[in-house]
């Protein structure tokens, strides 16, 4: 291993671990998806992915996977949830600074690029979390990596198999932790590449088309088996659920249970946040190489990876912007690609200035001193930022709260609780807590006595027939402890 890539694994691991499990889980992803891998990991049920007691099939379960293990060998730390999406965050890094050098470019920019792809704001912070879509940008990084690579090496009549195999790889992975999505998200880049083939060579070289459509179908078999334990254990309306509900709907906005749905405009309104603190090298850079793009193949493909999933993403109902996290290894080779025009640039400018000509003799300190800089603004807010949005974020207290009852003796059990909530509560507890869905079971749990206490969301304070016990606000939402109110009139 060279020096230069000896650097860059030990920044990124550092970027991507330190103080990784100093906060709670936040937000309303982190808890819910932690609260599914507890469930799986106490039910042993590693086919249907459930919270609340309740299939929850919205994304394949290699997340969810990989989460229930770390809390098996681990345990239930928010430091083991997140281990997946660091690892995955890493990888992707090192990935892309292999290929890059694989592609003949200077190790130098290799570096560059995949430095700034780590230390992209939201690249960096979304691979912090529990989730899914550090997983699907890992899938699809390796998928359009490996096809440019492998189309690249036909093309010189080289051996292709290894690129292809790691291509199968890349999208087992990316369907895997999102379905539909990552199957679409690299599909939709190889498609309008190989048109653009196509309209090159004024041919059809139908082996170019069938061979990564083959491979897909191949690496869909995971998924596959998956589905059939799940079709075991839930029949067609799980099926259809992952399938069609899920993914379909999703895009197409009919399930309107899903939320996330923004204007057509949403992503582009997202541009000056979507790649910082890089954004201006990358939109600069695209501007730049726009007239090199028919002469360049390399430029070419990565223009085509930001622009076309760009329109994908555009065109969806459902919009996130951590959904634009597999854009960034595009947007970083670009940055990387331009910084390159930049430096050659200023040092033409060195001979008329004399602080330019300063920069340019001193360049390794000015440039050690930028990556340094960099990463400690990082490391600051992972050790100092994070933890102190615990105090509005976190759902520790409020567990901690229904763990003090239950230790009492009190049997406690959520109303009609929101996925955040439900999946806070058994992960914190390791156990499943009691829910009741309507009033009317509410009065039926409530009407043995003192020893009921109810947890529920709220907009205003609760009244008789309840009395509220305690309450606490996360995130602006607000939770109230309450039991039946003594000598009150019940509801019928």
């Amino acid at each position: 291993m060279t020096s230069r890539a000896l650097s860059l694994l030990v920044l990124a691991a550092v970027l991507s671990f330190f103080a990784l499990g100093n906060h709670q889980l936040q937000n309303s992803t982190e808890p819910r998806v932690a609260g599914i891998a507890m469930e799986m990991h106490l039910s042993n049920n590693w086919v249907t992915p459930t919270l609340n007691g309740q299939p929850f099939l919205e994304k394949p379960p290699l997340s969810v996977w990989l989460d229930a293990a770390a809390i098996r060998v681990f345990g239930a730390t928010p430091l083991a949830v997140r281990l997946a999406s660091a690892f995955a965050g890493l990888f992707s890094v090192l990935l892309l600074y292999c290929m890059l050098v694989r592609f003949g470019r200077p190790a130098s920019v290799a570096w560059l690029a995949a430095f700034m792809l780590a230390t992209t704001a939201s690249f960096w912070s979304n691979a912090r979390q529990v989730g899914e879509d550090a997983l699907l940008s890992l899938g699809v990084t390796l998928a359009l990596l490996a096809f440019f690579h492998a189309s690249e090496r036909a093309r010189r009549g080289a051996p292709v198999l290894d690129p292809w195999l790691a291509f199968t790889l890349g999208i087992v992975i990316s369907i895997l932790s999102k379905g539909v999505l990552g199957l679409a998200l690299p599909g939709v880049v190889i498609f309008f590449w190989l048109v653009i083939e196509t309209v090159r060579k004024k041919r059809l070289e139908v082996v170019d088309w069938i061979r990564p459509a083959a491979l897909t179908l191949l690496a869909l078999v995971p998924l596959l088996v998956w589905l059939g334990f799940l079709y075991g254990q839930g029949g067609s309306a799980s099926l259809k659920e992952v399938l069609w509900t899920n993914s379909v709907g999703r895009f197409s906005g009919s399930f309107t249970e899903a939320g996330h749905y923004e204007p057509f405009y949403y992503y582009l309104a997202k541009l000056p946040e979507a790649f910082l603190p890089w954004n201006l090298l990358v939109y600069l850079g695209l501007w730049h190489f726009r007239k090199q793009l028919m002469s360049n193949r390399y430029l070419l493909f990565f223009t085509l990876w930001l622009g076309a999933q760009f329109l994908l993403l555009t065109l969806a109902s459902s919009k996130r912007t951590v959904y634009l996290m597999s854009l960034a290894p595009a947007a970083a080779v670009i940055a990387a690609e331009y910084a390159l025009v930049l430096g050659a640039r200023i040092r033409v400018h060195a001979a008329r200035s004399a602080f330019v000509a300063a920069v340019v003799r001193h360049r390794r300190g000015v440039s050690g001193a930028g990556v340094l800089l960099v990463v400690v603004t990082y490391l600051g807010a992972a050790q100092w930022l994070a933890p102190r949005e615990d105090r509005q974020l976190s759902f520790l207290l409020l567990t901690e709260k229904i763990h003090g009852l239950q230790q009492q003796g009190v049997s406690v059990a959520l109303f009609q609780p929101s996925e955040r909530l439900a999946g806070a509560g058994v992960f914190y507890s390791q156990s499943q807590l009691d829910s009741v869905m309507s009033g009317a079971e509410l009065d039926r749990f409530l009407a043995p006595g003192a020893d009921r206490v109810v947890v529920m969301e709220s907009q205003s304070t609760p009244q008789l027939p309840l009395r509220v016990l305690d309450r606490v606000e996360i995130g602006g939402r607000v939770y109230y402890f309450v039991t039946a109110a003594p000598g009150a009139d019940r509801r019928s």
